[in-house]
């Protein structure tokens, strides 16, 4: 079989690594000609809404996938013309705009923080007097890792949020007073069968992922479980689902979704049964899921802007690296490592 994937960063080299021991085969398409998932299948270097390029893909692949949100929702309408590709076109449409997104979960009665669409100065002005401070001024799409976001601390600061985010649609969120933050990662097959990963528990740097738990057993993991499979039915998904939350030690407030693999469970690849990589697979390829049930606890870490010394990491017992083979640059996701426990880990 082989797969088509949009987006050729460490997502996707990660897909076609435990893709090729199934006897996959990967075609990827990255505007980068370094890309580090192109040395794993042939590489269509070109833009994402190259349709000539998509016509190569859809003509040379069984099935399509994309590896990150911001691939533009038109090059997959484009491929869904004349080829299966996984997650829909409509789950990454409304992604796309958190705007879209957050009212979605409210349609589906699933709680969030107060949310208001921002047009104006004078639209943020009146949200920030009904939501109140903290808020979150964040730009509706292509934002991630901290980007297209300012938070509102005062009321000296609206005049300077509008000024660095304003002209493109925005939303302002009111800021969740949670004790942590956590992640349910979902795969849904072809056929509606649905698995669950245990729950991640995730630190943040500079708005990058920097520490993600495995937590298996955690007492808010069914009613994650409850949220993620209402986004899920509602979409007939196919494939893994990432949906970040916060938890007040009352609730859980829905912050985003993810229609893709997700950092949050790269734990998954030594700290799971199956993998979330190979589940995804596994769910476009129409093939049976594989068990998502955890081996111990897992510690994952992220390794941003550059990898510590590869000897004094390797030295430590039961840790696992992952080099994305990207050059080293300030704010980049160049690696992670995960170290298993039978015990938790904090």
């Amino acid at each position: 079989m082989i797969i088509g994937i949009v987006g050729g960063g460490q997502l996707a080299r990660m897909l076609a690594l435990s893709g090729i021991p199934l006897g996959m085969k990967f075609i990827i398409l990255d505007p980068a000609e370094d890309a580090c998932a192109a040395p794993l299948g042939e590489h269509l270097c070109g833009e994402y809404d190259d349709t000539e390029l998509l016509k190569v893909m859809a003509d040379k692949c069984d099935v399509v996938t994309y590896e990150f949100e911001n691939v533009p929702a038109t090059s997959i309408a484009f491929l869904s013309q004349s080829i299966e590709v996984f997650p829909s076109e409509h789950a990454l449409a409304t992604t796309n705009d958190r705007l879209l997104e957050k009212a979605m979960f409210n349609e589906l009665k699933i709680p969030t923080v107060p949310i208001a669409d921002i047009q104006s100065e004078n639209d943020l002005n009146k949200a920030v007097n009904n939501i109140g401070l903290p808020a979150i001024l964040k730009t509706r799409t292509l934002g991630y890792d901290g980007k297209g976001q300012f938070k509102v601390k005062q009321q000296d600061d609206i005049k300077k949020a509008w000024q660095e985010l304003g002209g493109v649609p925005l939303i302002l969120e009111g800021f969740a007073n949670f004790k942590r933050e956590v992640s349910i990662i979902a795969v849904r097959g072809y056929d509606g069968e649905t698995r669950f990963y245990p729950l991640s528990e995730n630190i943040h740097q500079d708005g990058i992922l920097k520490t993600a738990y495995s937590r298996p057993g955690d007492a808010m993991q069914s009613k994650a479980e409850e949220y993620v499979r209402l986004i899920l039915d509602k979409f007939k998904y196919v494939g893994v689902m990432a949906l970040e939350l916060f938890d007040t030690g009352d609730e859980l407030l829905v912050n985003e979704m993810a229609p893709r693999v997700h950092n949050s469970a790269h734990w998954t690849i030594e700290g799971a049964v199956t993998s979330q990589f190979e589940n995804h697979l596994r769910a476009i390829a129409r093939l049976p899921l594989g068990s998502t049930a955890a081996n111990g606890y897992v510690k994952m870490t992220n390794y941003i802007g550059e990898i510590p010394e590869k000897k004094e990491l390797l030295a430590i017992p039961g840790l696992h690296l992952h080099d994305y083979n990207k050059k080293a640059r300030p704010g980049r996701k160049v690696g992670h490592a995960t170290q298993w426990s039978n015990h938790k880990l904090d």
